[in-house]
C-alpha cells in the first residue's frame, strides 16, 4: 500500500463512528472537472496526492453503503473500513478514460469488500460458499414479502427471479434463520442450563484403561530404547547430551567447552553427531529436533 493510501487507511472509523461521518461528510464532494482532472493526475503521473484527495471525497459515499448492511449485527465501523478498502481499490484501477463518474466505478468494488468481511464473519459455520448461495445471502431477506417461513409459491417466485433452484432458498432461509451455539457454557450459566453446552458431550477416554496402560508401555518403551541408545555412545558424547537435555539444569555449549578444554563449535559438532546416532537408534519422536 502506498503511504499516500497509507494516511487515507488510518483515517478509519474508530470508537468515536459518529465523529468520523461527521468529518468524511464535511469534506466537499468533486465536480466533475475537478474528478476527471484528479483522475489523470493520478492515472497518468502516478500523483499519490491527486489518488488521496479521490478517495477522501467519496467516503462518505462508502458510508451511505456500509449503513445499508446493517442488518447483520457486524459493527459499523468495520463495515465502513471495509468499504474504504473497496473504495481505495477502485480508485487505483480507475481510468479517466472510460467516460464514467468514480462513484459509480467504485460501487462494485466497496460492496464486493463488504460482501467478502460479512461472509467471513457473520457466522462461524460458513453459510454461502457457492456462487448462487452467496447471491441468496445478499438477496433473501429484500426478496421475502413478510417476517414468516417462506411457502412453496414464495420460494419459487425467489428463485426464478435470482435464478437458482427452489430446495437452494430454503437452505439458505434455514441458514439464515439458524444460530450459532456457543461450544462452552456461558460464564452466567447456572447449574440448570450449563451442562446444555456442546462442551459437556464430548466423552473423557483420559482414564479408559486401554489407553492408561497403553500410554504406560509406551513411555516405558521409549525410556528404555532410549537408555540402550545412549549405551551405544562414547562416553564424552553421552555426557555431553545428558548435560544438555536430561538434566534439570542444562549446561551450555560454553560451559561444556570449558570443561572439556574444547571450542564451543566442537560441542556443538558432537551433539549434532551424538543426536543422529540417537535417532538412528531409536527414532526421530524420541529425540529433540
Amino acid at each position: 500500500m502506498s503511504q499516500g493510501m497509507q494516511a487515507v487507511y488510518a483515517m478509519s472509523p474508530g470508537q468515536n463512528l459518529e465523529s468520523y461521518i461527521a468529518t468524511v461528510n464535511a469534506i466537499p464532494v468533486l465536480s466533475p472537472d475537478e474528478e476527471k482532472d484528479l483522475a489523470e493526475r493520478y492515472h497518468y503521473q502516478g500523483d499519490l496526492e491527486a489518488a488521496r484527495q479521490l478517495v477522501m471525497s467519496h467516503m462518505r459515499f462508502v458510508v451511505h453503503i456500509a449503513r445499508s448492511y446493517s442488518g447483520y449485527g457486524l459493527n459499523q465501523g468495520d463495515l465502513i473500513q471495509e468499504g474504504n478498502v473497496g473504495l481505495m481499490k477502485a480508485v487505483k484501477r480507475f481510468n479517466p478514460e472510460v467516460g464514467v463518474r468514480l462513484v459509480s466505478f467504485a460501487v462494485h468494488w466497496i460492496k464486493a469488500e463488504i460482501h467478502e468481511f460479512i461472509l467471513r464473519n457473520w457466522r462461524i459455520v460458513k453459510v454461502a460458499t457457492t456462487k448462487a448461495q452467496r447471491k441468496l445471502f445478499f438477496n433473501l431477506r429484500s426478496q421475502k414479502k413478510r417476517l414468516g417461513w417462506l411457502n412453496q409459491d414464495e420460494a419459487n417466485a425467489i428463485a426464478d427471479d435470482l435464478g437458482v433452484e427452489t430446495k437452494t432458498v430454503f437452505e439458505m432461509e434455514g441458514r439464515l434463520n439458524a444460530y450459532d451455539a456457543a461450544f462452552d457454557a456461558g460464564a452466567d450459566d447456572d447449574d440448570d442450563t450449563a451442562y446444555q453446552a456442546p462442551a459437556y458431550y464430548l466423552e473423557d477416554n483420559s482414564m479408559d484403561p486401554a489407553r492408561v496402560v497403553e500410554s504406560d508401555n509406551y513411555e516405558q518403551d521409549a525410556n528404555d530404547r532410549l537408555h540402550q541408545a545412549l549405551d551405544t555412545l562414547d562416553d564424552r558424547s553421552r555426557a555431553i547430551l545428558q548435560q544438555r537435555w536430561l538434566t534439570e539444569e542444562k549446561a551450555t555449549l560454553h560451559e561444556l567447552a570449558a570443561q572439556y578444554d574444547v571450542s564451543a563449535e566442537r560441542i556443538r559438532q558432537l551433539e549434532k553427531s551424538a543426536m543422529k546416532k540417537l535417532k538412528t537408534a531409536i527414532g526421530t519422536d524420541l529425540v529433540p529436533a
